[in-house]
């Protein structure tokens, strides 16, 4: 029995689809076979190559013994994922000084991915207001976690403002 929606949000198809066939002890070209697909498809869409399409759900359904949209919902659900994945989210950066980072290009900034550097950097030398944002931007709950990894820092003002802002939980 295939699980509910709400339990595999996000995930591909494909992943779900290969567990089934795995689980049923069913060849992917014994599938295609079934509901009349190419075979390529379904190896396209097992190995993530490809997405299922309002059709394609609609036989799959059959299959499964699902609502018609099931693997559609599936799909759209695995799309916003990555769509969402892909949108850069910063801080509103009016509120950080570009001569915090004087060593890169200010604008290329990937806020996400470094964002350990990012938090000790303005919590070494960044002001009350910039603080403030890169609360705001990750929360304390992320800070936090990010400040027991950073092995030491040479400035005192970085202790200070950990303490002072409340950021070790």
């Amino acid at each position: 029995m295939l699980p509910r929606l709400n339990k595999i949000k996000g995930i591909h198809p494909g992943t779900l689809l290969k567990r089934e066939l795995d689980n049923r002890n069913l060849k992917s070209s014994e599938l295609a076979n079934n509901i009349g697909e190419h075979k390529q498809t379904i190896s396209a869409i097992l190995n993530k190559r490809r997405a299922i399409n309002p059709n394609l759900s609609i036989k799959l359904s059959k299959v499964f013994k699902t609502e018609k949209d099931y693997f559609m919902l599936l799909q759209a659900s695995y799309d916003v994922k990555i769509a969402e994945s892909e949108i850069k989210e910063t801080p509103n950066i009016n509120n950080i000084r570009r001569a915090l980072f004087w060593d890169t290009d200010f604008n290329k900034i990937d806020w996400n991915k470094n964002k350990k550097a990012i938090i000790k950097r303005i919590l070494e030398r960044g002001n009350k207001t910039e603080i403030n944002e890169i609360i705001s931007f990750y929360g304390k709950k992320t800070i936090s976690k990010e400040i027991k990894s950073i092995k030491e820092s040479y400035l005192p003002s970085f202790e200070k403002n950990v303490k002072e802002y409340n950021l070790l939980k």
